[in-house]
């Protein structure tokens, strides 16, 4: 129970730290807003012209940059002292309410003329006990703001109905109005005296505070400590959402009928326009933005794995690539500058490259959940429903949001760079399913199929080629733009970003993955295939997959592995798993003098040579028989540290093999290799060509 008491109290603290600094960056985006010159023009065309007030122009500028420096103030107040503020501007409001009411009630009373007993006339007795109850609650309610029990220090305003009540004639009423509003007054003035020094002190302690973190911790450390305690994302964006709900509420409180689909469509574009035209309302556009796409890819992660998502990863660090895309292009396009027309359909292109970015990544993390729901022996038909779903989803809206952009702007090179983003994404959903489907086809299969992993390496380059000529045809339609229609810098500086980034490195990737497969290939086509007499007197599993062998190849160290998983292997490394050796092309053999016979293996020769070697006593030196074995103490100890290597090779494969002794596990291996290479194709949207 008292835990709970002290979560909800510092989810109350957080909510009022948030709520109470709001004001001060709404002030602060007011006062970005206001033009103090044609402000001051308007005032000398009108009759406020001849105010004292209005007449010292540079006064009123000074008093403009007082106002930024008091809203940074706030801003940065420790939350005690900013709560303190707000309940010292509470009851001065609950002052002046006192005072309204009884100058209401003053004015009523005149314009009845009655100056009679109040219970002799009903309406004079209902105004009366009306304002009185009014003023009791202003004297309560600033009773328990300021935390006293001296309620007459907030009753000046109830002396028109003592007057009232006592019979005193209605002209001097009137006076004791304005004496008491001169009281509460001076009362005012006399606290703000007695806390004149407070401002300098609270200051005075906050530099030396300032100091000794910045001497012990250094700036860094001062400015993430200030952006945790005023917690800046969520704080920029409950502001925009305020302006957000503001501009949405005075459009409908002015418009009688509703609105159409197309229309609302507008309305939100100009909207997000509106409350857009400053840096910190631009700032609060970005950190909702990223608090957006933090809740989508949240919500996509839960979708496919519901709470254990959560288990494995409490914290996502996303979202803030989607927000940091949207600052840079508006920087870039100088978006706070434009008229609101513009900014609106500049703002629908922007938001377009940000859900684009917000799909991709969508794609990423489905992408490996989808293929090792596939290759595992999960029959849960709800998470098969969710995985296809979703990647159902993320195969038609790409394709559906390029097919409405392409409806209301004119094709060009850059609406085609941006649109290829959800091409691709289209692409690479459509490569996934069709792996899934393999691994379900796989599934219900009796026997597994030997060249899966050549199917799986087809697909995905399949469609990584078709990424590629994607790639390819957007620089080409670049290229002739540029040299048949408008040159400009930008453009030429994009198209060769375009061209290295998303065609010359995938290009050279995809070189690079055809030549390591070439090479295993042909290593393994040089190894020779272990006969039937040969596989029954090694009598045992691969050590790779851990299942049993009906064929194999022998690696020049004499080691046995099915051919799939060696050439897996060879994807990596082109060593042994068990012994680490070499393993080389009978081309990279020659020139080593003449071919040497492949040692034939013997099952326990291993275990018999570590057992053999571990009885010896330290310091003994070896000696065998013409056999060719080691004569020497150095080569048995090499041939023992080789041993001890192979050794632990097979200890370290069987404590990997737990947690996959079966046919799944294979399947989930090859998954995994595959939502491994799908982590290295290259995001190539607007967004990404400029992080790049």
């Amino acid at each position: 129970m008292i835990r709970n008491r002290m979560a909800a109290k510092e989810k109350l603290e957080a909510m009022l730290n948030v709520a109470l600094r709001v004001p001060s960056i709404m002030l602060l985006d007011v006062l970005y807003r206001w033009d103090v010159s044609s402000f001051f023009q308007q005032i000398q065309r009108s009759s406020l012209n001849n105010n004292p007030l209005f007449q010292y122009k540079y006064l009123a500028l000074n008093m403009h940059y007082v106002g930024y420096i008091l809203s940074v103030v706030l801003l940065t107040l420790p939350r005690q002292h900013l709560v303190q503020l707000y309940l010292y501007f509470l009851t001065a409001l609950l002052l002046y309410a006192g005072h309204q009411i009884s100058r209401d009630y003053v004015k009523s009373e005149l314009e009845s003329g009655y100056e009679g007993p109040m219970y002799l006339e009903p309406l004079s007795m209902n105004r009366f006990m009306t304002a009185l109850i009014g003023q009791l609650v202003v004297c309560t309610l600033c009773s328990c703001v300021m935390k006293t029990k001296q309620i007459w220090l907030f009753s000046a305003h109830m002396l028109p109905l003592l007057a009232r009540l006592c019979l005193v004639p209605l002209e001097t009423i009137v006076i004791i109005n304005k004496f008491a509003m001169i009281f509460t007054g001076l009362e005012v003035l006399y606290f703000l005296a007695s806390n004149l020094l407070v401002p300098y002190n609270l200051a005075k302690s906050a530099y030396r505070e300032l100091v000794q973190v910045v001497e012990v911790y250094g700036l860094l450390a001062l400015g993430m400590s200030l952006w945790n305690q005023l917690v800046v994302p969520v704080l920029f964006m409950v502001f925009w959402l305020v302006l957000f709900a503001l501009q949405i509420y005075s459009y409908f409180s002015t418009r009688d009928q509703p609105a159409s689909r197309e229309r609302l469509l507008f309305l939100f574009l100009t909207s997000i326009a509106e409350c857009c035209s400053t840096p910190y309302s631009l700032l609060g556009l970005v950190f909702t933005v990223s608090f957006v796409a933090l809740g989508v890819l949240t919500l996509c992660k839960f979708y496919l794995q519901g709470y254990r998502a959560f288990m494995n990863d409490p914290a996502m660090n996303r979202g803030m690539t989607e927000g940091v895309t949207l600052l840079i292009l508006a920087v870039q396009t100088g978006l706070i500058e434009l008229q609101v027309v513009h900014r609106a359909f500049l703002l629908s292109i922007i938001l377009f490259i940000v859900v684009a970015s917000i799909l991709q990544s969508m794609l990423e993390i489905a992408d490996p959940i989808v293929l090792a729901l596939g290759a595992s022996r999960d029959k849960s038909l709800w998470k098969h429903f969710r995985a296809v779903s979703l990647c159902l989803f993320l195969l038609v809206f790409p394709a559906y949001m390029a097919y409405m952009i392409c409806q209301f702007f004119h094709m060009d090179f850059w609406l085609l760079i941006i649109i290829s983003s959800s091409i691709l994404t289209s692409l690479q959903v459509l490569g996934t399913l069709f792996i899934y489907v393999l691994f379900m086809v796989e599934e219900f299969r009796k026997e597994p199929v030997e060249n899966m992993d050549d199917v799986i390496y087809y697909v995905n380059g399949t469609y990584r080629l078709l990424e590629f000529l994607v790639a390819l045809c957007v620089v080409a339609y670049g290229v002739s733009e540029t040299l048949f229609g408008e040159w400009t810098v930008m453009g030429s500086m994009i198209i060769f970003i375009h061209s290295y980034y998303n065609v010359w490195l995938r290009a050279q990737l995809g070189w690079k993955s055809f030549l390591l497969r070439r090479d295993a290939v042909n290593k393994i086509k040089s190894l020779p295939t272990a006969t039937k007499d040969q596989l029954e007197q090694h009598n045992d599993i691969c050590a790779i997959c851990y299942q049993d062998m009906k064929s194999a190849i022998i690696t020049p160290c004499g080691h046995f592995f099915h051919a799939g998983c060696l050439k897996k292997w060879l994807y990596v490394q082109e060593t042994c798993p068990l012994c680490h050796c070499q393993l080389k092309n009978p081309t990279q053999l020659m020139g080593q003098g003449p071919e040497q016979p492949l040692p034939q293996p013997n099952p326990g020769a291993e275990q018999n040579t570590v057992h053999q070697e571990a009885t010896e006593p330290p310091g003994v030196e070896r000696q065998e028989g013409p056999s060719g074995g080691p004569t020497d103490q150095g080569q048995a100890v090499k041939e023992l540290g080789l041993l001890q290597d192979s050794a632990d090779a097979k200890d370290a494969s069987v404590s990997l093999s737990d947690a996959s002794s079966s046919e799944a596990s294979q399947k989930e291996m090859t998954a995994e290799g595959v939502a491994k290479e799908e982590t290295e194709v290259l995001t190539w949207d607007m967004g990404g060509c400029i992080q790049n």
